[in-house]
């Protein structure tokens, strides 16, 4: 039997395998990832925001930003991000010190990107946004219980007015 390689990982844990990745579509918006000390230790700005995202459970250690990392670039230089593809990272929103909007997306050449997720960072906690069409599923879901609510008290107050039964 094999024993596990130590993939990349937190800097400073060379040797301990990495937390593997969320599968691809997990659903992880119900997460909050928020790391005091780091925050106690260091300002939250825009050329340290990505460091603290790369510490939380949302971030891919197999993404183009950490290669870029390994090779001490600066990991949301645009310059060496749009030659590579594959899966990346980048600020997409900054509105400093509060909130940091990052946004995971596929590369497939140097102005070809997909949008996959995106990320905010409100005052140091980290969250996945939803899905737009969970958003929608979850509105329509709730007003269609209202309406189906109002439908069932309003038959209940016809049947004690005597309107029950309707005749066709």
């Amino acid at each position: 039997m094999a024993t596990p390689q130590a993939g990349p990982g937190p800097p400073g844990l060379e040797g301990v395998p990495a937390a593997p990745p969320a599968p691809p579509g997990t659903d992880m918006t119900g997460i909050c990832f928020r790391d005091q000390l780091w925050l106690n230790t260091y300002p939250l700005d825009r050329n340290l925001v990505f460091d603290y995202f790369a510490l939380s459970p949302f971030y891919d250690w197999t993404c183009n930003n950490e290669q870029l990392r390994m090779r001490s670039i600066h990991p949301l230089d645009l310059s060496h991000l749009s030659k590579m593809t594959g899966t990346e990272y980048m600020l997409h929103e900054v509105m400093e010190p509060h909130l940091f909007v990052i946004r995971k997306q596929k590369r497939d050449g140097p102005e070809k990107v997909t949008p996959m997720l995106t990320y905010y960072i409100l005052d140091g906690s980290i969250y996945q946004t939803p899905q737009l069409c969970n958003v929608f599923a979850a509105r329509i879901g709730r007003a269609l219980y209202y309406i189906s609510k109002a439908f069932t008290t309003a038959a209940s107050k016809l049947e004690k007015i005597g309107y029950g039964t309707i005749c066709f």
